[in-house]
Order: structure tokens, then sequence, then C-alpha cells
């Protein structure tokens, strides 16, 4: 029989974080996360990460929903052929394109099977990606960190955390805003270390009235300002983009290459977070990449608090040259004190880029096992 895919499995697994992570939508203590693994006939296991939260605050997909839409729609529609078929990205594509929105979900399980894939041409992902850039690609990748609001909301709290992370050698610092929680804290870091790259992430925090406040963090020379506006107002962050001098920044907002084009025509953005889970994968990530580079718009890779197999991927994502800015792939030890993969270690500020096929890492069974609070598996019928 040519080889096909003979199960798909997932995997739910209790991640508690080294800190607590508050944003402007929420505090974090664990990650609930949803891990895909593709088994092939001819023995080969790809795994994927789905990067959305227990609860609809990021985003309206949700574990539980996610685990939903996989089980009665994505999972039955790629199990319906088993052939060398049932691999080929294109295909998957095709065979998901009827099925409208989830991509957390479709990221997930297309990069099951797409490292499932490349491990049985014996082709490392960063290179399926960066088969345009043969003689770019780099074998590691700069790293910043992004940093909550404290949970006192305390100035010495923040400048502490930041002090460790500079310790660690983390190359550029995000401070995560909101109304009430930006000024003072932009002040606070930039004063204790003027050099540092330093940039903000408001998540959505902000309004078009709320100009005057972004303004007043020009002075701090930042790299950016990161989706200061609800993801839906691309005419407001065009409005916002012409009234401050510091750069806008949109995340949140970019959820397909078409979104991206029409960000850039209103002058929406002039820098862009690349989050594969947001936009369905890393081959729509590698587009809005291409797009980027070939119109001198900077680029970065986004983080959702990914275990080792969601870093893995995006560390072979983020080696691609049109990334010219430190991204939110952080080391393993930065949120767990314990991975489900050989953890990622910074080394003089930089992450380095797996070297074996696919994603180039699979989950330490024992520790797998240890940490799932669920399991299910699918086999054709």
């Amino acid at each position: 029989m040519r080889t096909g895919i003979e199960q798909i499995r997932l995997y739910r697994v209790d991640m508690p974080l080294v800190r607590p992570f508050r944003t402007s939508f929420g505090t974090q203590t664990t990650r609930d996360v949803l891990l895909v693994e593709a088994r092939t006939s001819d023995g080969h296991s790809g795994w994927g990460e789905c990067v959305a939260m227990e609860w609809p605050g990021y985003s309206y997909e949700y574990v539980d929903g996610c685990v939903d839409v996989m089980t009665e729609h994505l999972i039955p529609a790629v199990l319906s052929t088993n052939d060398e078929r049932s691999l080929d990205p294109a295909f998957v594509h095709a065979q998901l394109a009827g099925i409208r929105g989830y991509p957390m979900a479709k990221t997930a399980l297309t990069t099951a099977l797409l490292d499932a894939w490349l491990r049985g041409r014996a082709e490392r992902l960063v290179d399926y990606l960066g088969a345009a850039y043969p003689n770019e690609l780099r074998d590691r990748v700069p790293c910043g960190v992004s940093v909550g609001i404290p949970p006192d909301e305390n100035i010495d709290s923040l400048l502490d955390e930041v002090a460790g992370y500079i310790d660690e050698g983390y190359l550029r610092i995000k401070l995560k805003i909101q109304p009430g929680w930006d000024v003072q804290a932009v002040r606070a870091v930039r004063e204790t270390w003027p050099k540092i790259l330093l940039q903000t992430d408001a998540n959505q925090a902000y309004r078009r009235d709320d100009v005057d406040l972004l303004r007043a963090m020009d002075p701090y020379d930042l790299l950016l300002v990161e989706q200061p506006l609800p993801e839906e107002d691309l005419v407001g962050h065009a409005m916002i983009a012409a009234a401050i001098d510091t750069p806008v920044c949109l995340d949140e907002s970019i959820t397909s290459i078409e979104v991206a084009e029409s960000a850039l025509a209103l002058n929406a953005t002039s820098i862009i977070n690349i989050k594969p889970g947001r936009i369905g994968g890393y081959v729509a990530a590698r587009d809005i990449h291409d797009l980027c580079r070939d119109r001198g718009v900077p680029v970065w890779c986004g983080g959702m608090l990914e275990t080792g197999i969601g870093r893995a991927a995006n560390v072979a994502l983020a080696a691609l040259p049109g990334f010219t800015l430190p991204g939110d792939t952080s080391a393993s030890g930065r949120y767990f004190g314990l991975d489900v993969t050989k953890p990622f270690v910074l080394d003089d500020g930089y992450l380095h880029v797996p070297q074996e096929a696919g994603i180039g890492v699979q989950p330490i069974a024992a520790v797998l096992e240890e940490l799932t609070t669920w399991s299910a598996f699918f086999r054709h019928d």
C-alpha cells in the first residue's frame, strides 16, 4: 500500500507556567495545550500544536472548541483519503478549504501532517519553507522576550523581571501594556536600560481617542507598538500610525495574506507580526513573509506560549530572511519548568534551528505521558 495516514491522535497536556502571564485580556497560570500526532503507514510520526487558549479571550478559538471541530470535521476530512495524497500539503489544504475559520485548529493538524510528510522525505521544515532563498537560510534566530503586566502592577517587580531576562541574554524586551499600565512602565524600563531594544504590545486595549496616550510613549525610542486598537479597525490603525512617531505593528489583525495586503495599502502598519496559528499554518505564514519581503516591510515571529513542538516550527519559520526583528521565540525555560520536548536553550541571545527532518523535535514519551490529561485517536473506517 502507498504511504498514507494510519492514525491521528490528540493529546491535551497540562503545562504549568513558571510565573503568571498577564496581558490586557487576562492572566494565565497554566497552558491547556492541544497536541496533534499524525502517524503514517510507513512508521513516521508528525506533530503539531494548537495555540488556542482554554477560554475564548484572545481569539474565538479555544481548546474545547478546537477539539470539537477537529473531531467532527477536520480529522474526518483528512482521513477520507488513505494514500500518499493525504499528506501532501496542497491536497490537505484543498481537503480543508470547505471548512470555514478555525485557523488555530487547522494549523495544528496541518503542521502534524506536514511534519510527517517531511520526515518521510528526510527534509527539514526550514528548508521546505526557505526553498526560494537557499543561500540565505540561518541556523539560529535572534530572540526577544514578552514581559507580562506584574500581578501587583509594581514598577520594581517589572524591573526585576526585565533585569533577569537581560541577564539571560535576550536581545529585545516587549512590554505588555494597557491603559493605566503604559507610559510609566515604558519610562522606567527605558531609563534603566537606555540602549536595549524595546517595544510594547497592547493586545487591542486602546481606542482611537487614546492617541495622546499612545503619543506619550514616542520619546522612549520604541521599536514599535503592537496592535494598539481592536483587530477589525484597520482604518483606526492608519489614523494612529499617522499621528504618532512610533511604528505601528499589526498582530491580531493579520488573519490572511489578503488582510495583510489591505493593511499595507491603508498604511495601517509598517511592521507585521506573523503568527502561524492565527493565519492557518506555516505555508500561509511563508506567503505573508514573501509579500512583506517584496514590499520591504519587516516581519517577526510572534509567540503563543508554545511548547517545544510549536517553538520548533516557529524557529524554522523565523530563520527565513525577511524576519529581520527578534521574535517571541523565547527559550523553553521562559514559560515552562518542564517542556514536552528537549528544551530550547538560549545561546548568546539566539535559539538554534533544529537539524533533524520535519520540525526537528518530538515529545519525550515519559514527559508526554506524565503531562497528558486526555487523549483520543482516530483511524480510517
